[in-house]
């Protein structure tokens, strides 16, 4: 694999992490992680319309004049996101009805704006897919993690499954948002540990 390629596809998961390094995302970070199955849901939905957006993006991006870039891309995420939507609701409607209005505002997450401009723009086409594909997949590790600790501790259960004792009294503070921020700090603290990675 080309090294540049590799970069590309590693990074997210670790050096240039969207949430923990680049400190994008956290609004879903924090509203959609009570539950493991409802986070995986968000993580599809965003890695599809991240990577899906990046390749058409980088296919027109000769013909987007620079004025109306933000718009373009805009109305690129923007139809990409109501098919999402329109997807979960015909086929998980349960969860859709769960996520409420998250899925649509991936509309704004500034992790599918940050890649477009940052990368999409510039690159051809496999390489931009890839991209988008790979923060996808950042984003879902770190969203995986955060909502696996809070369904564990707040609710006793991983993925509906009782793997608590019945005696376990439950966190409730892992069901708010302060405990989403306790364990996104936790992660964010064991990544830059293990990468040496400190804010000067």
């Amino acid at each position: 694999m080309a090294t540049a390629t590799k970069r590309v596809l590693l990074d997210p998961f670790s050096d240039n992490n969207p949430i923990t390094v680049q400190v994008l995302g956290i609004c879903s970070a924090l509203a959609v992680t009570t539950k493991v199955d409802k986070a995986l849901v968000m993580c599809m939905s965003l890695t599809v319309v991240t990577a899906m957006a990046c390749l058409v993006i980088s296919l027109m991006r000769n013909l987007i004049p620079g004025k109306i870039r933000i718009i373009v891309e805009l109305a690129v995420v923007s139809t990409l996101v109501i098919l999402a939507d329109q997807f979960l609701q015909a086929f998980m409607f349960d969860i859709s009805r769960q996520l409420s209005v998250f899925v649509g505002l991936i509309i704004t997450n500034c992790i599918v704006m940050g890649r477009l401009e940052a990368f999409a723009l510039g690159n051809p086409p496999g390489p931009a897919f890839l991209d988008g594909l790979a923060n996808g997949l950042g984003y879902s590790v770190i969203l995986f993690l955060i909502a696996s600790v809070r369904e564990i501790l707040g609710g006793g259960t991983w993925l509906n499954m009782h793997i608590m004792p019945d005696a376990y009294p439950k966190n409730g503070l892992m069901l708010i948002a302060p405990g989403a921020f306790i364990v996104l700090g936790l992660i964010i603290w064991a990544q830059r540990t293990i990468n040496h990675k400190f804010e000067a």
